[in-house]
């Protein structure tokens, strides 16, 4: 309690609350907007850290990180693409929630399930906080590598209609992310003889791509052919109390996974969006209308990745070891206020961590007003001609491509990646295990490599840490029993029935 009055005192001013509040406007809008997302907004703010108190900054900052996670809802709901990798699983079920005219519906739930996993992730951190940081300690290279490979294999699960092609798409995720320079090495990688292509890809121009310039392409193709999908009813109306008691189970499941999954050091919320969107797509009772706008899908998505925000705070502040690019500004941020991240932070200062606590509970109750009020503004937005918003769509997401290493190159990829889209939408292909597998590619390698060199390239050593052997047997059984059971309903229907002897 002491603690708690301590940062209370300390936070609990107008600059901090101003803060909050330009902070939670910002990461909205840059969310929302295609190829801004969180990193971005957090680096156009970064200027701000030099002239502000260590208070205000980490309002400024951590409300930036919380609701931009949410924005990427706003665009994947609307226009089919995600604002942020996070939201890459949201466009599964908002977008034909949208396209079925129930925009302002689709919103209401995400932006509920934003708020209500964002919410649930604090009170587990203010009660467990302590143990939860001492626990992440012992996830160590092999038992990061091996949830990551439990995140692969969701692909199957999000891939509707075809585990194959959900696979095909995922490697092709992993093997862009080998393009450019070797992280352990600098030894230049799958270049084909193209200067562009030595620096690497990144995942940004590539979802803005495959996502936002594809469904541009594809809405030119078949602007007079088709008539447009129906998203004009825009707005925010909360789903019925009794609808909402109904999901409760997924909002708490949801809200767990993505809580557990922020709190290990190099994961990130776009693992924590998967894995909760297909164990939800496998126990949900509503699990046969996931794809065509089942608002499961959508509490999967933002309850998760929104209890990621608060769950990564552990190994950032406690361990200085950051879950994804946001807490690496946000790592860089605190550095600049003279607030070194560490085992000593909790017991020094541990103000300053249940501040950091009061300022996401903040953060996700104006994030929720903000959802409210701003449905009018994305109604406006809509009200345009198909083509001029399909133009603002294709100018925000060049110049969104461009931003992220103001590299010209990255246009190209993403006009290339857009055109691949487009062939890959007509084919019946799912685009969303390409984005997975991109966004997990370099942790992935990463870990793997650094569990390899730790083990001296004895793999069985590797593999060897009891975590990670728990979490790969998990993976095993989630792979075969669907398999085996399959195989045995296939051959109960090819067997004969006995005649009498």
């Amino acid at each position: 309690m002491q603690t708690l009055g301590a940062a209370v005192s300390q936070f609990a001013n107008a600059e901090a609350l101003i803060a909050v509040i330009i902070g939670c406007l910002w990461g909205t809008l840059a969310g929302a907007l295609p190829g801004i997302g969180t990193v971005s907004a957090l680096i156009v703010a970064l200027p701000f850290a030099f002239g502000l108190s260590a208070e205000t900054s980490m309002a400024l900052f951590l409300a930036i990180y919380v609701t931009s996670v949410y924005g990427g809802s706003i665009s994947a709901i609307l226009i089919n693409t995600p604002g942020t990798p996070q939201s890459a699983a949201t466009v599964l079920d908002g977008y034909p929630m949208a396209r079925a005219g129930r925009a302002d519906l689709a919103i209401g739930w995400a932006t509920l399930a934003s708020f209500v996993g964002g919410v649930f992730s604090l009170i587990v951190l203010i009660l467990a906080a302590p143990a939860l940081a001492r626990v992440s300690v012992a996830f160590g290279p092999a038992a990061i590598f091996a949830i990551i490979v439990f995140a692969l294999t969701c692909i199957a699960w999000v891939s509707a209609g075809s585990t194959v092609k959900g696979f095909l798409g995922g490697s092709l995720g992993l093997w862009l992310t080998t393009v450019g320079p070797d992280d352990l090495t600098g030894y230049i990688r799958f270049d084909f003889g193209f200067p562009a292509l030595m620096g690497g890809l990144t995942l940004i121009p590539v979802l803005i791509g495959l996502f936002a310039l594809s469904e541009a392409f594809y809405r030119a193709g078949t602007y007079f052919s088709a008539k447009p999908p129906d998203v004009t009813n825009v707005g925010f109306r909360l789903p019925d109390l009794g609808e909402i008691r109904r999901r409760w189970k997924q909002f708490l499941q949801s809200s767990i996974i993505g809580t557990f999954i922020g709190i290990l050091p190099g994961t990130g919320a776009t693992a924590a969006t998967f894995v909760s969107y297909s164990e939800l797509k496998r126990t949900s009772p509503r699990r046969d209308r996931f794809g065509t706008g089942e608002p499961d899908g959508l509490i999967a998505s933002e309850a998760s990745n929104n209890a990621v925000t608060g769950g990564a705070l552990i190994p950032t502040l406690a361990l200085g070891i950051p879950g994804d690019g946001g807490t690496v500004v946000l790592l860089g941020v605190l550095t600049i206020q003279g607030i070194v991240p560490g085992f000593d932070l909790i017991n020094n200062n541990p103000q300053i961590l249940t501040g950091a606590f009061l300022i996401i509970l903040v953060a996700n109750v104006v994030m929720f007003g903000v959802g409210m009020a701003g449905s009018r503004v994305f109604a406006r937005l809509l009200k345009a001609p198909e083509p001029i918003l399909m133009g603002m769509i294709l100018l925000f997401s060049l110049v969104g491509a461009f931003v992220v290493r103001g590299n010209p190159t990255d246009v190209v990829v993403a006009v290339v990646a857009g055109s691949f889209g487009l062939f890959l939408r007509l084919a019946n292909y799912p685009i969303a295990p390409i984005v997975i597998g991109m966004a997990l590619g370099s942790v992935f390698e990463g870990k793997l490599r650094q569990g390899l060199v730790a083990a001296r390239g004895d793999i069985v050593e590797f593999l060897s840490d009891p975590i990670a052997l728990g979490v790969l047997g998990v993976t095993a059984a989630v792979i075969l029993v669907p398999t085996v059971r399959a195989i045995a309903r296939s051959g109960s229907r090819e067997s004969p029935p006995r005649g009498p002897s």
